[in-house]
């Protein structure tokens, strides 16, 4: 049953990954461009590099974008915008100015005007008025521009052409009104003229707007992209000619005609078809680099998953920057992905992706040689100044050295490509910091990761070494026999690690935890009995072997609500195997039993990484060690000989990768360790004074 449900177990594991790897290629083959990429890279301001070019086939110079957006502008300027006008407000104005002035009884206004005076304020109000609608008053205040065209329409016909600037808003009358009186000279009726008009007049020009812009969409309809044609064969730049103005445009407009030439359906086909091989072939060779040289990613989904997701995010983050605008290509901190990869799991890997992912993109980003050598090389200083990015300082230290090494190698290709430093584009040197200042998001994202995939960083170990934790409090309270057992046993895993270049951070984190479950019952193991009483003489050898086999699964229950990673826990799981327990099964023979040797070893699971194995030698070494009696250089070496290869004889080892000159140098580890701690003092006379 048990190998039944390994094989299924297996079968999901390798669907996973299966289908993993295909969503990771779909994302970044539907992302990548569906055109053919033009083989000639070159920017504005630098010598063209290849060499000299001609025309393939006969194209069209396209207009720069600055071109058109003038050429619009003129045309909206030009194209009229259509106003109606109301000739019946005039007359109205003006029949409703002879009535009130018929009806001057009722007006307070001018009740003490004489008739002459009367007649002066009627005349140019009146004249004032018709001034008004002669120029044309606006029922808005409209916000177009001051020498915009005007058209106003009387019945669908056009009847006057004029500028914006010479039409009245609403907010402009008083000045209007003002200035006539000026000109008319009756500054002395002005109060009174200004208020009949106000009173009385009423504005003439509506807005058009549906005729207006079916007119600006004709006029802008009429605008050609193209503004020449160069015909093939044509000479259109030489090497180390510098790329700038007039080239500048034919380069691009070759290079939109390329694309646009490669859009049919069977081209894009077939582009789209190489650009699936290029990715499956990166993509493949990312795996069976995993497979071949990290075993222990290859077997967990959630590492191969955080591989594939990363890889993914990252191609897909800088074609979208790129689309939006390829210039800022540099300010995406791509140094993210080696500094994760090293903080999860080794340099190696670490390297090994973050090159793959770079030529990936050299796919797709401008200038691709230059693109993929700054990378490269900061990829590489990146792996080898990121050590101990726990620390704070090392970090920051780490994002400096990335940053100057980004803008010294562009400022060599630039001086390689210029010949001087004149014209230096500083912009690019400001991505340069601000890529740095991105890469150190890098400590929320770690959190974030070990929260989504399970991973285990070594921000989080150093956090979890700490021997003032709640959690190792509460071990060092109710079992503070096991708490120094537990030290001694980080203490020789870490030396040991050390000595083979294991993760000596992760052997320290998994010893300090191995034990908490003897929290539960600290008096039934040996190192926390305070007398010579011990519980299980009153116990048979079944329910004693039964107590001290549950210290593995009550440690694994209380890390788990504890939120201790997985890593950590199998660490619990792991660190007695399935090793026999020897004293009690020897118990149940001299009782008579007939229970099964099985019955009195561990269930597992056995070591299936460097550090569990690790920690298993030490803690079954550091804890034999102490029953010696007067322990010399001899019985020490012995006893360590004996213990691990018990271990070996027991296949203790076989999931992980130890070899033989590793176990050879934890022995010679492990012994000089042990010595030092059991070293033999000088006995010192009594004082007999």
């Amino acid at each position: 049953m048990g190998k039944l449900f390994n094989k299924i177990n297996k079968g999901f594991s390798r669907l996973f990954r299966i289908l993993l790897f295909i969503l990771s290629a779909f994302l970044i083959i539907y992302f990548f461009p569906k055109s053919g990429k033009f083989k000639y890279s070159f920017e504005n301001g630098r010598p063209w590099q290849s060499e000299n070019l001609y025309a393939p086939f006969d194209f069209a110079i396209k207009k720069s974008s600055d071109e058109i957006n003038s050429e619009i502008e003129d045309v909206k300027l030009n194209t009229p915008l259509f106003f109606e006008i109301d000739t019946t407000s005039a007359t109205n104005s003006k029949r409703r100015i002879t009535k009130r002035f018929r009806e001057l009884n009722d007006d307070t206004l001018f009740i003490n005007y004489k008739n002459v005076d009367l007649e002066i304020i009627k005349k140019y109000s009146i004249k004032i008025i018709n001034d008004v609608y002669n120029t044309g008053l606006l029922d808005e205040n409209f916000d177009f521009n001051k020498n915009q065209t005007i058209s106003i329409l009387l019945d669908n016909k056009q009847i006057k052409l004029t500028d914006f600037d010479l039409l009245i808003k609403p907010e402009s009358l008083l000045l209007f009104v003002n200035n006539k009186i000026l000109e008319y000279d009756t500054e002395t009726y002005k109060s009174e003229i200004i208020s009949v008009v106000f009173d009385l007049i009423s504005p003439n020009l509506s807005f058009n707007e549906s005729l207006s812009i079916k007119a600006l969409e004709e006029s802008e309809s009429k605008i050609s992209p193209n503004r020449g044609f160069i015909e093939k064969e044509t000479l259109i730049i030489s090497k180390g000619e510098i790329v700038e103005g007039e080239k500048l445009n034919i380069l691009e407009s070759l290079k939109k005609e390329y694309e646009v030439n490669n859009g049919s359906f069977s081209d894009v086909y077939l582009i789209v078809s190489a650009y699936s091989l290029l990715v499956i072939l990166s993509l493949l060779m990312i795996v069976l680099f995993i497979r071949k040289f990290e075993k222990e990613i290859y077997k967990n989904n959630n590492r191969i998953a955080f591989v594939y997701f990363n890889i993914t995010l990252i191609i897909l983050i800088t074609t979208w920057v790129i689309d939006f605008n390829s210039n800022y290509v540099y300010i995406i901190p791509l140094c993210i992905i080696p500094l994760l990869f090293k903080a999860f799991f080794d340099s190696r890997i670490a390297f090994f992706i973050h090159s793959v992912t770079i030529m990936l993109l050299g796919f797709v980003v401008p200038n691709s040689y230059e693109f993929i050598f700054l990378n490269i090389i900061a990829g590489v200083v990146t792996i080898l100044t990121s050590d101990n990015i726990y620390k704070r300082a090392n970090l920051f230290i780490a994002v400096a050295q990335i940053t100057f090494v980004y803008m010294l190698a562009y400022f060599s290709f630039y001086v390689i490509h210029e010949g001087s430093i004149e014209n230096l584009p500083m912009f690019n040197f400001l991505l340069f910091i601000l890529c740095g200042l991105l890469t150190l998001f890098i400590y929320p994202l770690i959190y974030i990761y070990e929260k989504l995939f399970g991973l285990v960083s070594d921000v989080s170990l150093l956090e979890l070494s700490d021997t003032n934790s709640k959690l190792m409090k509460e071990l060092s309270d109710k079992s503070p026999g096991t708490f120094h057992h537990s030290l001694n046993v980080a203490n020789l895993a870490e030396a040991c690690a050390n000595k083979i270049n294991a993760n000596a951070l992760l052997s320290r984190v998994g010893a300090l935890h191995h034990d908490i479950g003897k929290i539960n019952n600290p008096s039934y193991f040996i190192e926390n009995q305070l007398s010579e009483q011990n519980p299980h003489d009153k116990l048979n050898s079944e329910k004693s072997v039964g107590i001290i086999k549950d210290h593995v699964k009550d440690g694994v229950n209380i890390a788990k609500n504890a939120g201790l990673p997985e890593r950590i826990i199998d660490f619990i799981r792991t660190h007695h195997g399935t090793n026999l327990i020897s004293y009690f099964y020897s118990k149940h023979l001299d009782e008579d039993g007939v229970k099964s040797k099985d019955e009195f070893c561990y269930d597992g699971p056995k070591p299936f990484s460097v550090e569990m194995a690790l920690v298993m030698m030490c803690d079954s070494v550091e804890a034999a060690t102490k029953s010696l009696n007067k322990p010399d250089n001899s019985k020490i070496d012995n006893f360590v000989e004996t213990i691990i290869d018990k271990q070996i004889e027991e296949d203790q080892f076989v999931d992980c990768e130890l070899t033989f000159k590793n176990i050879s140098t934890i022995k010679s580890v492990l012994k000089e360790k042990l010595k030092n701690i059991y070293h033999v003092r000088i006995e010192y006379p009594e004082n007999s004074t």
